[in-house]
């Protein structure tokens, strides 16, 4: 049972109405009531408030029946923007959303350098340009929100960053000594895995999201929540070895999985192995579809290292919907059931296995969301936005 003084309830109150207009993108008061199993009165005095506030808008619905009619409520989505950053050792990708999540501005800005200090200066650098850019409109810059390809604590610092060397970094702060908006550092699998469970599977109680592109990194949703583990380094699956004794890992260990079943990998084994330099996404869909041995065999030898994490992974987890966010298996039609076909063991339960169509967005997208979360101060969000499939 909830309990707590009136400004307690009153705010919990105004995080139901806020999900539920979200949800239900246009309704009624009555309506709203109905499905909030708020009273009328309640519901009236809290939709008041938002609409002074500029955070609701009001839309007479036409209709050709006698009587009064109804006037409809849904979010203000250009009241204020969200910029979801996504931090790489390459790259950086800046995106820039409305709070329904649709993205309004992208910027991508490829790294010339690791050092910490100068990359920040870039951070603080867009992040007031932007920031400028949404002046006009009721809140301007909601919130930033940085996605880290390495361990973040629930304190929000940078423990290590392995492809760019980085240790105890508080960039939080550091963002925050020149720039006056909200900062939240987040690992990139959890904001990815955020993602699926607010556009995509927001249904589901018990989700899990692996990122594969330049390393292996896990996110897990339950209850709506980012599960972060006890100091919040949970999801470091990369680094599980699978295969003893192997390749050096820039973690400290040899063998693993992100060494043999990441995107990364792939193109790097592609080059060593075959001579295939500087090949993309179109040249490996080519390759396939032409039924180039050597490629073939190479994508064979990703499924079989896949899959085998993917088995430790469904033991220990049992999860309801694992999501694969991986450009390359999105180009295979059926890597779903390749990958299936070797998770034999009697005793591995899982409920669904999907790839992502969110692909590379993913994290932005989850970052973007979570600042609005943030925002609005509500438990569950449920945004709807159409992605352009690679």
């Amino acid at each position: 049972m909830i309990t707590g003084d009136a400004a307690y309830i009153k705010k919990l109150n105004r995080g139901l109405i806020l999900s539920q207009i979200i949800e239900y993108k246009k309704i009624s008061r009555a309506d709203l009531s109905k499905v909030t199993g708020l009273n009328k009165a309640t519901v009236s005095v809290q939709v008041a408030d938002l609409l002074e506030e500029n955070l609701l808008i009001e839309e007479q619905l036409e209709h050709n029946n006698l009587g009064r009619r109804p006037i409809l409520l849904s979010l203000n989505r250009k009241a204020g923007y969200a910029l979801g950053i996504d931090l790489d050792k390459n790259q950086i990708i800046f995106t820039l959303s409305d709070l329904l999540g649709f993205p309004t501005h992208i910027e991508i800005v490829q790294l010339q350098t690791k050092e910490y200090d100068e990359i920040l200066e870039i951070l603080i650098e867009y992040i007031i340009d932007i920031q400028k850019k949404c002046q006009g409109s009721a809140f301007g810059l909601i919130g930033v929100t940085v996605g880290i390809h390495g361990l973040v604590s629930k304190d929000e610092k940078v423990f290590f960053f392995p492809q760019l060397q980085w240790r105890n970094k508080n960039i939080k702060e550091d963002l925050k000594k020149k720039v006056d908006v909200p900062i939240f550092i987040e690992n990139n699998a959890n904001l990815t895995a955020f993602a699926e469970g607010v556009f995509k599977h927001n249904k589901c109680n018990n989700l899990i999201s692996i990122s594969m592109h330049s390393g292996i990194g896990l996110g897990m949703i339950m209850n709506d929540e980012i599960h972060q583990g006890f100091h919040g380094y949970s999801g470091e699956i990369g680094h599980m070895i699978v295969v003893p004794d192997g390749k050096t890992c820039a973690c400290g260990n040899q063998g693993c999985w992100e060494l043999y079943a990441s995107e990364a990998s792939f193109f790097k084994q592609l080059e060593e192995n075959f001579n295939r330099t500087n090949a993309d996404y179109y040249d490996i869909q080519s390759w396939l579809k032409s039924g180039d041995k050597d490629v073939s065999e190479q994508m064979e030898a990703l499924i079989k290292h896949i899959s085998i994490g993917m088995n430790n992974i469904i033991n220990m987890y049992n999860p309801e919907i694992i999501v694969l966010n991986s450009e390359l298996l999105r180009l295979n039609p059926d890597a779903v059931r390749q990958i299936e076909n070797r998770l034999n063991s009697n005793i591995s339960h899982y409920g669904k296995l999907v790839i992502s169509e969110l692909g590379k967005q993913a994290c932005v997208m989850g970052a973007c969301a979570f600042s609005i979360k943030k925002f609005l101060q509500i438990s569950e969000l449920n945004l709807q936005v159409n992605v352009r499939k690679a």
